[in-house]
């Protein structure tokens, strides 16, 4: 299933559709009449909320607490693709992403994989200009490599479903390698697929550990196509090379060991929040969304009967030296 890197954009002849933000879909349904139909080669300009639908960059931690949560993910779809049938596999090529200036990452209680170490509320705004986010303390710019948490098709059961759990379906992978330039592979379980996306970030650390990416509107473009005789179970990708901003200053890395492997990755994480807050003078709450925004959290080892290893790095390069 190898795939060539996306063309550019300005290089693609094709058709050219755009759906705007005014109607969100916070569900997956395959009984619902798609917004648009297109050809297979077509590409679609989606124009994406942030995730909750209902913040801005003037919001402020009670508008965080009082998201109307019925409303998340405020995917933008769903697109059906003429001929696709359940069997096949959809292919879907990110072509371009592009922020509008702001984001934000929020603490939730009882949300998140410290959910027990922070019981109160957090809300933080970022500005987003060029290719830089910028987390407005101490001089901490990280590099600006989007990614739609959520990317999916209609399932096969009928019924509405909410957004929150990945499923066979695709839908809140929250994958940060499906980025520009990335390849998705989706399979078809109802006629024409119907696809929405959505829940775009402009950053965020593998694992997405206090629950939320740098949360942000964008504007998405995608290509697609239908891939017969080539059946799938789950989604499966390809993206180009790392962005090598973020490892030119290389990492620092915690690890933390033992039988279970979540227990392990908040161990991790508490060790980086540490780090964090004794040696670049951030708050605990700082220091874990910074976390959600850019650490990413690694199996380094399953093998060794009984204790496993995940480990967690930052990118030195998101540090003002």
């Amino acid at each position: 299933m190898s795939q060539e890197p996306a063309a550019p954009l300005n290089e693609i002849t094709m058709t050219l559709h755009h759906l705007d933000d005014t109607v969100t879909q916070p569900f997956w349904d395959n009984s619902v009449e798609p917004r648009l139909t297109i050809e297979p080669g077509d590409t679609v300009v989606f124009e994406c909320l942030e995730a909750s639908g209902q913040l801005s960059k003037a919001s402020t931690v009670d508008d965080y607490m009082n998201v109307d949560r019925s409303r998340i993910h405020a995917l933008n779809g769903s697109v059906a693709i003429v001929g696709a049938q359940p069997g096949d596999t959809l292919q879907v090529e990110i072509l371009d992403l592009q922020h509008k200036g702001w984001g934000w990452t929020g603490i939730k209680p009882g949300f998140g994989l410290l959910a027990d170490d922070f019981p109160e509320p957090y809300f933080h705004l970022w500005h987003l200009e060029g290719d830089d986010c910028h987390f407005g303390v101490n001089d901490i710019v990280l590099p600006f490599e989007p990614m739609p948490g959520c990317v999916g098709v209609a399932p096969a059961e009928p019924g509405r479903l909410n957004t929150i759990p990945p499923r066979r379906n695709g839908g809140n992978v929250d994958i940060r390698d499906l980025t520009t330039g990335s390849t998705i592979w989706l399979p078809v379980l109802a006629p024409g697929a119907l696809f929405s996306t959505g829940d775009c970030h402009a950053n965020q650390g593998q694992g997405e550990v206090c629950g939320t990416g740098i949360e942000c509107p964008m504007t998405v473009t995608m290509r697609f196509d239908i891939c017969r005789n080539m059946p799938i179970e789950e989604l499966q990708y390809t993206r180009p090379s790392p962005n090598m901003r973020a490892v030119s200053a290389g990492y620092h890395g915690t690890s933390a060991h033992g039988p279970d492997l979540f227990e392990n990755s908040q161990n991790a994480i508490r060790y980086m929040i540490d780090w964090l807050v004794s040696t670049k003078g951030l708050t605990r709450e700082q220091a874990y969304i910074l976390c959600s925004a850019i650490v990413s959290l690694h199996i380094s080892e399953l093998v060794d009967v009984p204790n496993w290893i995940v480990s967690a790095q930052v990118p030195l390069s998101i540090f003002n030296q």
